[in-house]
């Protein structure tokens, strides 16, 4: 028997879509937990390792399970490097990029990218005005071009169409892929493809067979349809790339763009309350649990920041916050940009509701709770002296940026 770990695309595809049935059995199982009594406990038939002998044998010390008293150091590793140096084709994707980042669902376009190219064409990325990413590498990028200048910025989907036509002239890519997404790229895909006379797939959440399956009658019938030059995918379209490491070769255009006179003003962002934005739509998070203990603090906390507060559903039984804030499979799934956890020991309910979450910052006492395992970056001590120390920094940001304005 071959000693090569294989992947299972199917339970990899369970344990991300939320609505399967077998969703919370491919989690991964829970080796510690507080009990009653504030002790930690283990359970130690899950917790462990084979030795060489074949017996098994437990990890007292915490290398093993990365614990709190003893970490092994991380060993990076070497992707396998995917090289096309004379693509036969192009697939263009444009990622919508919400925040001068990829996104998961740019992420699941890529990959789906990758499928239509194979091994002779090559994925290009378009990407409009500055960005803060840095890991095209990872994410299936064969090229990437830039499309920088101030008639890019702010909401100028005319001139962006221009800037997708000039590429289109250039390139001649096989397939374009977009967004189907309220960020902006469903809009841009259909004023593109008007633009360029085609007719699009749209809601497309499977290609195979060289036939484009999407959505139809309110999200309850699929329609196929012949895959189409121009396609604008729904979440979770395909697997996103996580085996290979690609090149990112920055390319430019070899003409200017055309500059469109846009018949759209672009008034700028209009301030909206946080607390009127549902939190399945919330960007940034400010959610509380169980070992908040100063209430008022934490409100003016999630003000100062300019965050949609959320809570547990023990802080919601407790009656501290609204039901409707409520976070977690019993509540409402949230896909925010930056999900700050306050006090929240990290239940399994809770954190099935934030698994689309980007990054999860804890603020927590207990080193061992679930959530601060869950989190990308963790703060442990007590909650009160943390978000004062927070709310100080913000207000010191803000008046150093009035005397510099001034």
């Amino acid at each position: 028997m071959s000693d090569i770990i294989r992947r299972d695309p199917r339970a990899e595809w369970i344990a991300r879509n939320r609505l399967h049935p077998l969703h919370a059995a491919m989690q991964p199982a829970q080796h510690s937990w507080m009990g009653p009594n504030g002790v930690i406990r283990k359970n130690p038939h899950g917790i462990g390792f084979i030795g060489p002998n074949g017996i098994k044998r437990i990890d007292r010390s915490g290398a093993q399970q990365g614990g709190a008293t003893k970490r092994s150091a991380a060993v990076e590793v070497q992707l396998p490097l995917h090289q096309v140096p004379a693509p036969a084709f192009y697939i263009s994707v444009v990622p919508d990029m919400v925040g001068g980042r990829l996104s998961s669902h740019d992420r699941d376009l890529l990959g789906l990218a990758h499928q239509l190219a194979g091994k002779d064409g090559a994925v290009l990325a378009v990407v409009f005005g500055e960005h803060k990413e840095n890991a095209f590498a990872t994410a299936g990028v064969d090229r990437l071009l830039v499309l920088d200048g101030d008639e890019f910025s702010g909401y100028a989907p005319e001139q962006r169409v221009q800037g997708l036509r000039a590429v289109d002239n250039q390139f001649s890519p096989r397939h374009w892929l977009l967004p189907d997404s309220r960020s902006g790229g469903g809009e841009l895909g259909r004023r593109f493809a008007a633009a360029l006379g085609e007719r699009p797939a749209t809601r497309v959440w499977q290609v195979k067979d060289q036939e484009c399956i999407g959505r139809a009658g309110a999200g309850l019938q699929d329609l196929a349809r012949p895959v189409a030059r121009l396609i604008l995918a729904a979440v979770e379209c395909a697997e996103p790339v996580s085996e290979t490491r690609h090149e990112a070769l920055p390319v430019e255009l070899s003409t200017a763009v055309a500059r469109s006179l846009s018949r759209i003003e672009d008034l700028g962002a209009v301030a909206v309350d946080p607390a009127a934005i549902p939190m399945a739509e919330a960007e940034f998070i400010f959610s509380g649990g169980n070992g908040v203990k100063d209430w008022g603090l934490f409100h003016r906390t999630a003000e100062a920041l300019g965050a949609t507060e959320g809570a547990s559903r023990v802080a919601v039984d407790d009656g501290f916050m609204a039901r409707d804030r409520q976070v977690g499979a019993s509540g409402t799934w949230v896909t925010a940009r930056v999900y700050v956890a306050v006090g929240i020991s990290g239940a399994i309910q809770h954190l099935q509701g934030i698994g689309a979450c980007d990054k999860v910052v804890a603020i927590n006492l207990d080193p061992g709770c679930d959530m601060i395992k869950r989190a990308d970056l963790s703060v442990i001590g007590e909650s009160a002296e943390i978000l004062q120390a927070l709310i100080d920094a913000v207000e010191a940001y803000r008046n150093e940026a009035k005397r510099d304005a001034a």
